[in-house]
């Protein structure tokens, strides 16, 4: 028996039916006192509209709960219904579980109050990250994918004290590639729910707006993102900024003017064109500030060429473009942000395919600052991509260079999905991304560039540097690091090896199964950082 259609979903604990019944025989006057009608026909079918809420463990008392003022705002409008319903309803809500009441509120047919874990929840020295940031994003977007599988078509969120990481979790956690599908997911719309702290809630859409870009150039076959489709695509998603971006989409001529013998060795085994994308966005007020350069590895698609990867998971080498869909995604976001700094984004785009027109192994290249490069593996050819772009941005004068790049699998096996490896030759840069990360949940960890890995790309035997070490697999991650370095002057340059934070199985909570677009918000934080710096 449901009297007024109340239909309580519990997923722990034991249901205590007398207490249930009486409370629902409380709420019959009541709801006639107040003239609230919570007929199911009236809500449930017709306005399918949704609410999350958090709940935080009270500290020092055992089962105990404390709502989130919009929680506690809710339930004051319900003249406490919601706190006795999650009191019989089941133990505690621990952090990230949640609970879904149907019926309760004539706005809202569906409910999901979600965990946040402890109120005193902050930075943590030992995960890097802000955990009480973590926590809202995690149990945001738990709640919203718990109502979109209920078909609700509009949510409205808790902000949680922190309307920025709702938003991100949100927005995050509701994206998913279906662009090509006949049956697609139930798209849900989102708000905070209140007008307090808007411009953060806004911020944080814009945040996870960015990554999902990322996401959803990553996760599409190579025969729709070509380099010329992913050149399009940025330049229609900056269209709205004009006034701020200048966009240049370099053909094959202009490369070969440019004498990037590195990049064309890769992009000649193909049908597909390669393009050297640039984007430049004028943010700040002082046109002569010396901008941020980012530069992303754009391949594509990877087939390893002559040097051919294996069959099994060659589909995923359609996200080896994750570098420059990452860099051109938090550019984007820079823009929609209108962020006060200079920033100049390079992508050199290609696909690297075995065909009679493709380098071979041994064959030797002449990158664009003259050095020459025995190409000893052909599926090692993110660096030569990476290395005559990285050239060709020194001409800028930049204040600072970022490179990110799918560039091995050693850093997969050293690091996971739980960072970016990150290999500097600036005290000063690494810890300016260190502290975006810990804002952004998005981890990185600083990898060793020793001369030790130097030596093991310059002992060559027919050129100046090898495109692989000399011990073959052994510091993969740090010989690819060392080879870069040979084509950068500058004093602050970071490499990002986001190889092995590429896809997500389950190990980011607000992420579902699929490319991650990692670390897109970290970029975007840390140039937001910049502001502020000399």
């Amino acid at each position: 028996m449901r009297p007024l259609n109340l239909c309580i979903n519990i997923f722990s604990g034991f249901i205590y039916e007398q207490q249930i019944t009486m409370l629902l025989l409380r709420r019959t006057a009541q709801a006639g006192k107040h003239g609230r009608s919570f007929s199911a026909s009236q809500t449930l079918l017709s306005e399918r509209k949704g609410l999350v809420l958090g709940v935080f463990e009270k500290e020092g008392e055992e089962g105990g709960l404390h709502l989130t003022e919009a929680a506690a705002r809710f339930d004051q409008t319900l003249s406490g219904k919601l706190s006795e319903l999650l009191k019989i309803s089941g133990p505690t809500l621990k952090q990230g579980k949640s609970r879904i009441f149907y019926g309760i509120h004539k706005d809202f047919p569906c409910v999901a109050v979600v965990g946040l874990g402890k109120t005193t929840a902050g930075v943590c020295g030992s995960e890097n990250w802000d955990t009480s940031k973590e926590n809202v994003r995690q149990a945001m977007s738990a709640g919203c994918q718990l109502l979109q599988d209920l078909e609700v078509k509009h949510v409205e969120v808790d902000g949680c004290g922190d309307a920025q990481s709702a938003a991100e979790g949100a927005g995050l956690g509701l994206f998913q590639y279906d662009q090509l599908k006949s049956k697609k997911k139930n798209k849900v719309t989102t708000q905070l729910h209140g007008s307090a702290d808007s411009a953060d809630w806004q911020k944080g859409v814009t945040y996870a707006e960015g990554q999902n870009l990322a996401r959803m150039l990553m996760e599409a076959p190579a025969n729709h993102i070509t380099p010329t489709a992913f050149a399009n695509t940025i330049e229609e998603k900056l269209a709205p900024h004009a006034e701020r971006v200048t966009i240049h989409k370099r053909s094959q001529a202009w490369i070969e003017q440019q004498q990037m013998g590195a990049f064309l060795s890769v992009s000649r085994g193909s049908e597909e064109p390669p393009v050297f994308l640039e984007l430049h966005y004028n943010g700040s007020p002082d046109s002569k500030q010396a901008p941020l350069l980012l530069v992303g590895k754009g391949i594509t698609f990877d087939s390893g060429g002559i040097s051919l990867k294996p069959s099994p998971s060659m589909d995923a080498m359609r996200a080896d473009m994750g570098g420059a869909a990452t860099v051109c995604a938090s550019i984007v976001t820079a823009a929609a942000l209108k962020l006060p700094v200079n920033i100049i984004g390079l992508a050199p785009l290609c696909e690297n395919m075995p065909s009679g027109k493709a380098t071979k192994p041994g064959d030797v290249v002449v990158a664009k600052n003259g050095k020459t490069i025995q190409v000893d593996n052909t599926d090692a050819e993110g660096r030569l991509v990476l290395a005559d772009a990285l050239c060709y941005g020194h001409t800028f004068n930049p204040r600072a260079i970022v490179n990110v790049a799918t560039l091995t699998g050693a850093i997969d096996v050293a690091l996971g999905s739980a960072a970016t490896g990150v290999f500097t030759n600036s005290d000063w840069l690494w810890e300016q991304l260190q502290k975006a990360s810990v804002m952004t949940g998005d981890r990185v960890w600083r990898m060793p560039l020793f001369q030790h890995y130097t030596r093991q790309v310059t002992d060559c035997q027919l050129a100046d540097l090898n495109n692989v070490g000399k011990y073959s697999r052994s510091g993969g991650a740090c010989t690819a690091a060392a080879f870069l370095r040979e084509f950068v002057t500058a004093p602050h340059w970071a490499h990002l090896d986001i190889a092995g934070v590429m896809s997500n199985k389950d190990e980011v909570p607000y992420l579902r199964k699929g490319m991650s677009g990692r670390p897109t918000r970290t970029l975007v934080e840390f140039a937001a950082g910049l502001v502020h710096k000399g």
